[in-house]
């Protein structure tokens, strides 16, 4: 994207990583926001006072992935804490990038509604972009096969813009203006991870009509587009965001 600052010329910015689950990790995320010069702070939701973060003051939030649904606060209480914590940082309208779960969280903190879905996505499947998308950095995922790994979904409020839609869900991303991109695919997962999702939850595969070896071969097939993919999604959604804020803090000098 023209016109943003070099990595190499920024100052350290902070990412705040909420994770859920040691192996539903950053991968292939967590170079590209180092090279955009953050540093990365991970914060484990499930054992964290997620009541002592301040909502607004890293750089950007990151929410990954997890077993659990944004819908069973009962179930895991910090499911709560965080949605709240998340619905203080959306009224600061700071950045937020979140995946599967993430994305569910978001919905849910936005108004919205995440719910068990009729069917579960696994595989490396195609997202379509929305005319909306094909001007986001979703655009990089037309036609590639990204990893899915998940049978819940959420319902979107009114004004939020959805980016992209696949067979089985309508939606698959969405966004508010530079600051907010949710994604319910996983364009994080790394060769190494995908083998350890296998080996933890390929028992559910026969279900599907899956097997791990068919698995193994789509992401033989697949996976290097796939983090070409995912490096310019994430390193596109960033340069966005320092170019608003460097607008941003443009029309503040101008106005003084």
């Amino acid at each position: 994207m023209t016109g943003a600052t070099p990595s190499s010329a920024r100052t350290t910015r902070t990412a705040v990583v909420l994770r859920h689950d040691a192996g539903i990790g950053l991968g292939n995320l967590g170079p590209v926001l180092v090279e955009h010069g953050y540093e990365v702070q991970i914060v484990d939701t499930p054992a964290a006072d997620l009541n002592a973060i301040d909502p607004a003051a890293a750089d950007l939030v990151v929410v990954l992935g997890g077993d659990e649904g944004a819908y069973e606060g009962a179930l895991h209480p910090f499911i709560d804490a965080e949605i709240t914590l998340l619905r203080k940082r959306i009224a600061a309208e700071r950045p937020i990038f979140g995946v599967c779960l993430g994305a569910q969280l978001l919905a849910e903190s936005l108004g919205g509604s995440a719910y068990k879905g009729p069917t579960t996505e696994v595989g490396y499947l195609e997202v379509v972009p929305t005319d909306a998308g094909d001007s986001s950095p979703v655009r990089h995922f037309r036609g590639v096969p990204v990893v899915q790994w998940h049978g819940d979904t959420y319902d979107l409020p009114e004004g939020i813009t959805t980016l992209a839609t696949s067979g089985q869900y309508s939606n698959q991303a969405f966004a508010i203006d530079e600051w907010l991109l949710a994604v319910q695919f996983h364009p994080e997962v790394t060769a190494e991870m995908h083998e350890d999702w296998l080996q933890r939850w390929g028992a559910e595969l026969p279900d599907h009509g899956l097997t791990a070896d068919g698995l193994r071969a789509d992401r033989a097939r697949y996976s290097d587009a796939m983090q070409r993919a995912s490096r310019a999604l994430l390193g596109e959604y960033l340069d966005g965001i320092a170019l608003a804020e460097a607008g941003a803090q443009s029309t503040h000098a101008s106005a003084r």
